[in-house]
């Protein structure tokens, strides 16, 4: 994520960037890293209340990629929809490969049989997971977007701005950037490119080696028109 840190850093905003518990390089992989993505919200609240007792906190905002588009989005209302994520668990809707760990779903499965402990973790997906510190809110090629209700999303306050790749197939526009753009009153937004793919922001060899210094830059931008 060194892209997006650079120029926030660099635009004077303190950075703090979290590995999840379950999917870092770091710990290793766990099936909740990948597919208990509320989770991810709640590390981030975590995270400011630990910064908040070390020193005051200035605005805050919050920038995601992928799953962390829909963390950050999460951290302003977003909410899960349980019968959507249901359906995902029980196989009804097609769960897109996880590059990293294929057999995520089956090892979650294995941990969280369909039945009252499945239950207790669809109620939990659903929870209001906002948190009021968070002001702003900057999302690149978000994922999650199909699993969240438009209800929520029109409840969102805070700006958002949104890019996304126009050759992703990981988090596709129509399936999980549009909703997002769609229902959240506040969201604005452009493509970072028609050729650029989800594995661009992260890959050795981007097809366009411009595109993570202009989306860094306009995150930057992003936060300076709206935290000041």
């Amino acid at each position: 994520m060194e892209w997006l840190v650079r120029p926030l850093h660099e635009a004077g905003f303190r950075v703090v960037a979290l590995d999840h518990h379950g999917n870092n390089y770091v710990d290793g992989y766990e099936p909740e890293g990948f597919l208990h993505v509320w989770e991810r919200p709640r590390d981030v609240s975590f995270a400011l209340d630990t910064l908040a007792r070390e020193q005051l906190l200035g605005p805050v905002g919050v920038a995601g990629f992928s799953l962390g588009g829909y963390t950050s989005a999460a951290l302003a209302g977003a909410r899960i929809d349980p019968q959507n994520l249901r359906a995902v668990l029980t196989g009804t809707i097609p769960l897109p490969v996880i590059p990293e760990f294929p057999s995520a779903l089956e090892a979650l499965r294995k941990k969280y049989p369909l039945d009252e402990s499945s239950r207790r973790v669809l109620d939990a997906a659903a929870a209001d997971l906002s948190d009021p510190r968070v002001r702003a809110v900057f999302q690149v090629a978000p994922g999650v977007g199909s699993l969240v209700t438009p209800e929520s999303l029109a409840s969102v306050r805070v700006p958002v701005g949104i890019r996304w790749g126009g050759a992703d197939t990981v988090n596709p526009y129509g399936i999980d950037t549009k909703p997002y753009l769609e229902h959240i009153p506040t969201a604005s937004g452009g493509s970072a490119g028609p050729n650029v793919r989800h594995d661009d922001f992260f890959a050795p060899e981007p097809a366009d080696p411009t595109v993570r210094v202009r989306v860094g830059k306009e995150a930057a931008a992003f936060f300076q028109q709206h935290l000041g």
